[in-house]
């Protein structure tokens, strides 16, 4: 079953976003320090041109409450891929290209200016439609996903101009 789901603006995602981590566990004043301005960690490479740069996570967050990360799927990703699942809840915001983002097998096809949203222990696939690589906002909270995924990918620094 394919779903059109409704634009969400990205001031909505940014104030979903704030609401998210306002409602967050009280940080305390004795935290770690913080990045204030960031472009980024590092980047994560899988086969095949899977990337996830990533934004924001504990070493420049200074907390594990949330990570966000910009996805690229190239075209063919997911085709034969199995689900996965994740512990966090995962907010997937399209800024380029067309996902098909199958949730517990419900198909929702979302194009850019669209969010897919994913609940932990979920199960879900991402596919890429048609012959258009897809980059997405992806967030996850609780943080703890971008260390779980590197283990299986290569990583290297962010190069200026990134």
């Amino acid at each position: 079953m394919t779903h059109q789901a409704s634009p969400i603006r990205p001031w909505t995602v940014a104030v979903l976003f704030s609401v998210g981590l306002a409602s967050a566990a009280p940080v305390h004043a004795a935290a770690q320090e913080y990045a204030k301005a960031t472009s980024g960690t590092r980047v994560l490479e899988a086969g095949g041109g899977l990337s996830i740069k990533v934004l924001v996570e504990a070493s420049n967050l200074g907390g594990n409450e949330v990570e966000i990360g910009e996805i690229t799927f190239p075209v063919g990703a997911g085709a034969a891929r199995r689900g996965h699942r994740h512990r966090a809840v995962e907010i997937f915001y399209v800024l380029e290209g067309r996902l098909d983002h199958i949730v517990n097998g419900e198909s929702h096809e979302l194009g850019p200016g669209e969010v897919g949203i994913v609940r932990p222990g979920d199960e879900v696939v991402h596919r890429v439609v048609g012959e258009t690589p897809v980059k997405a906002l992806v967030i996850w909270a609780p943080g703890g996903e971008v260390g779980r995924i590197a283990g299986g990918m290569r990583q290297r620094p962010i190069t200026p101009g990134e």
